[in-house]
């Protein structure tokens, strides 16, 4: 179990690893590219080479992409919708020249199309992103926080598109963020309502199927369907719901990522460790 945090590439994409030794990360996650759009960086060998030596240097684990904010699946925009399958293939082919482990992204909304049409829409474009794709890097959903029509708020939902018969090939995984989880329902704070979660999870997706986690505390309650990561211990999971998360024995081998704001990360890393330790 390493925890680790989003990283800014600002200076060039091999800042990354330095920029997550110096706030104390084991492993970290970053952009490879804007996350709103615009030019994209080209990945030379120099480039590459720096990276992989740089992450060598600052004894990271392992490194994580995250794909940009924009990827929407299920859009009625063919320029949103086509530029996800373009885009995320991209980026799955970038992750494999840095070395990245995985590749995780939101799946977009249902607000245009609806369900039926927007869940085949985005069946389709997953599996025109992952044709004849033969890269190292693997790509995981990340569950939503339920928000207006967002896509895969429940775990149910996930284990229809990853064990969907076009897409059960491609090996998709998941990254489980906790705020995401506990804002769709999925309670962390005490130990029956997380073994009952966590039971949910391996029943629809499999355990075997969660790669990584976000680990963020929540602004929010439990339950409030909105995407508000809050520093651990300071929000609704509280930091007796991570000692509990994090001391669960499937979970043991899986490691950690923060997405919250940098002003306290070194805290919230500091904290993660202690509770390791603790175990």
């Amino acid at each position: 179990m390493y925890f680790g945090a989003h990283v800014s590439i600002a200076g060039g994409v091999f800042n990354a690893p330095l920029n997550a030794a110096a706030i104390g990360c084991e492993v970290f996650q970053f952009f490879t590219r804007s996350p709103h759009g615009g030019p994209v960086n080209p990945l030379t060998k120099a480039v590459t080479d720096l990276f992989k030596e740089n992450c060598r240097l600052t004894a990271q684990k392992e490194w994580y992409v995250h794909a940009p904010y924009f990827i929407n699946f299920a859009s009625a925009n063919n320029r949103i919708r086509y530029g996800s399958i373009s885009i995320l293939r991209q980026e799955l082919e970038r992750g494999s020249a840095l070395g990245a482990k995985y590749l995780m992204t939101h799946l977009g909304s249902y607000k245009d199309l609806g369900k039926k049409r927007g869940f085949a829409q985005l069946v389709e474009g997953l599996q025109k992103t992952l044709l004849g794709y033969s890269g190292s890097t693997q790509l995981l959903l990340e569950n939503s926080a339920g928000a207006g029509s967002g896509i895969g708020d429940n775990f149910e939902e996930l284990a229809e598109i990853i064990h969907h018969p076009r897409l059960k090939k491609y090996q998709l995984g998941v990254c489980l963020d906790t705020q995401h989880a506990f804002a769709s329902g999925y309670d962390w704070r005490t130990p029956k309502t997380a073994e009952a979660s966590l039971k949910k999870f391996d029943v629809a997706i499999e355990l075997k199927n969660l790669k990584m986690l976000h680990g963020n505390d929540s602004k929010v309650e439990f339950n409030s369907h909105k995407d508000r990561h809050e520093h651990i211990g300071r929000g609704q999971i509280g930091r007796a719901g991570f000692e509990l998360l994090l001391s669960i024995p499937q979970l043991t081998n899986k490691n950690f990522i923060l997405e919250t704001e940098h002003d306290k990360i070194k805290e919230d890393l500091k904290i993660f460790k202690e509770i390791r330790k603790g175990i």
